[in-house]
C-alpha cells in the first residue's frame, strides 16, 4: 500500500509564492502522520484551473495512472481535486472499484470506504444532476442564439449554403440557383431522378435521395 498527496493551486502567483501549496502540504502530512501513513510522493499542480477534469491535468493524470489496489490518496480539500460534481462522482466511483482510498481532509477523511462515503456520494449525485441540467440549458441557449443568427451548428452544411470564417451560413449563388430549378421542376411534376439529372448536368454532385432531402429541408 502506498499513500500519495495531491496539491493544486489555480494561479501562477499562488504557485510562485507557494504559501497555499505549503499549507496544503502541511495539512496532508499532518493528517497522514495521525493515521499512521507515510506520503511517498506529492503530485503538485501549479497554476492549473480546477475547472479542468483531474484526468486531463498533467499531475492528476499521472496520479491516477500510478494507483494500485490498496493505495491511498490524500488531499486537503474537495475543491483541490474537483470543481465539477460530475468529475468527482465519476472519479470516486472508479477509485472505489479499484480498491483505492481517497481521503479529503475537509470532509472528515476517507470518502470511499467509511460511513462518510455514502453521504458524500448522495450529495455529489444530487449536485451532479443539477450540473447536468445547467449544462443542457446552456447548450440549448447557445444553439438557440446561433440558430437565430444563422450560425452553423455542426453536421452537414445544408445544400445552398456555405460556412463563413465566422461560423455563419451564407447563401451560395450557384447552389441557390440549383435549388430554385429543383423547385420549378418539382412544381411541374418532374421526378426526383429527373431533377437530380438536371442538377448533375449543372455540375452539382447530387442523387435523387439528396434532392429529396434538399426539398424536404426547405419545406417543399
Amino acid at each position: 500500500m502506498a499513500a500519495y498527496g495531491y496539491l493544486r493551486v489555480s494561479t501562477d502567483r499562488q504557485a510562485s509564492e507557494g504559501e497555499s501549496l505549503q499549507a496544503q502540504r502541511r495539512s496532508v502530512e499532518g493528517y497522514a502522520m495521525m493515521h499512521g501513513l507515510v506520503v511517498e510522493r506529492f503530485f503538485v499542480e501549479r497554476g492549473v484551473s480546477g475547472a479542468k477534469p483531474i484526468g486531463d491535468r498533467l499531475e492528476g493524470a499521472a496520479l491516477l495512472a500510478s494507483l494500485k489496489p490498496g493505495d491511498v490518496v490524500i488531499t486537503a480539500k474537495l475543491d483541490r481535486m474537483f470543481r465539477s460534481a460530475l468529475d468527482a462522482l465519476d472519479v470516486l466511483g472508479k477509485l472505489k472499484e479499484r480498491g483505492v482510498g481517497l481521503h479529503m481532509i475537509d470532509l472528515g477523511g476517507d470518502v470511499t470506504g467509511n460511513g462518510i462515503s455514502r453521504l458524500v456520494f448522495t450529495i455529489l449525485s444530487a449536485v451532479a444532476e443539477a450540473e447536468r441540467d445547467r449544462i443542457r440549458e446552456r447548450i440549448a441557449e447557445v444553439k438557440r442564439d446561433q440558430r437565430s443568427r444563422g450560425r452553423y451548428l455542426g453536421g452537414s452544411v445544408p445544400f445552398g449554403f456555405v460556412r463563413s470564417d465566422e461560423g455563419e451560413l451564407i447563401p451560395d449563388v450557384e447552389q441557390q440557383s440549383a435549388v430554385r430549378l429543383a423547385l420549378q421542376m418539382k412544381a411541374s411534376g418532374s421526378s426526383l431522378r429527373a431533377i437530380a439529372d438536371a442538377l448533375r448536368q449543372r455540375g452539382h454532385r447530387v442523387s435523387h435521395v439528396s434532392v429529396s432531402r434538399i426539398l424536404r429541408d426547405i419545406g417543399a
